[in-house]
């Protein structure tokens, strides 16, 4: 079982690419990978996205949606779907 806590953090746009790469081999491997991220090149192959809200502090901390990536962005509850609708659209 793995925990990453914002990975993405300062990496270069093919890191991110690679980190992925590395991700999937766990994941394929059998491993559980748990991510906090708000890099959505990184959300948007999650196989399941819990998306915390709607705000920060003291705006935030409940379940807004969760599902795949396209389950969230169907659901249309807060910002992360608005955004990652648009991720989505790009990565077609």
């Amino acid at each position: 079982f793995y925990i990453l806590d914002e990975p993405t953090t300062g990496l270069h746009f093919e890191d991110v690419r690679q980190l992925i790469r590395v991700l999937d081999r766990l994941v394929d491997h059998g491993n559980t990978v748990l991510v906090i991220e708000h890099n959505l090149d990184l959300v948007k192959v999650a196989d399941h996205v819990i998306d915390m809200g709607p705000e920060g502090g003291e705006g935030g901390g409940r379940v807004v949606a969760q599902g795949t990536p396209e389950e969230i962005v169907m659901m249309g509850r807060g910002h992360t779907a608005r955004y990652l609708e648009e991720e989505l659209k790009r990565a077609r």
